[in-house]
């Protein structure tokens, strides 16, 4: 990458973070992500604080809700979120960590996924290369370090295995707030 793009995306990036993700009209702070990245849905809700590193790493669906506070890393992996996920505030979804066994303290990661349908409670740690299966929950303030399959509830630090979800999985979130 060239240096003048490499400032460009630093730029872009402040402005999405400092000063659009800070507007009170949701459908302004769409627009601009919109307007730079098409993989981020048209019917997609993103709330106000919602901190996103690297935005052109992203996908989100139709009817996915990103809750305030919400920090998603895409630093050098993708964040990929299907239809109908709602992710809760305060969550951290990270795609890039350091490797504690490296003598360098050199970088690893990997691509976070949500499949449709997925409910993120609040508080929760989501760590790289996590793979969320359709209709799937995780509880308020679960450190997820593994893939958890479909349909299933996990909670806890780290999170495991609490129940099964008995849901059908029909339904299509229909939060749409224009001052948050």
């Amino acid at each position: 990458m060239t240096k003048l793009k490499i400032v460009a995306a630093g730029f872009l990036n402040f402005l999405w973070n400092d000063v659009v993700t800070h507007f009170p009209v949701r459908l302004v702070r769409l627009a601009f992500l919109r307007l730079l990245n098409k993989r981020v849905s048209s019917k997609a809700v993103i709330l106000m604080h919602a901190r996103i590193l690297n935005f052109w790493q992203l996908e989100i669906g139709p009817r996915s809700v990103l809750n305030q506070y919400t920090v998603l890393d895409c630093r050098r992996f993708k964040v990929i979120i299907d239809h109908d996920v709602d992710i809760g505030p305060y969550t951290k979804i990270w795609t890039l960590g350091h490797d504690p066994d490296s003598p360098e303290h050199s970088v690893a990661g990997a691509d976070v996924h949500f499949h449709h349908h997925v409910w993120i409670a609040s508080g929760v740690t989501i760590l790289p290369g996590v793979e969320i299966g359709e209709g799937a929950v995780v509880a308020a303030g679960s450190v997820v370090t593994k893939n958890i399959p479909g349909k299933q509830v996990w909670g806890g630090s780290p999170a495991q295995y609490i129940r099964e979800r008995k849901n059908d999985l029909m339904y299509q979130l229909r939060f749409n707030p224009y001052f948050e």
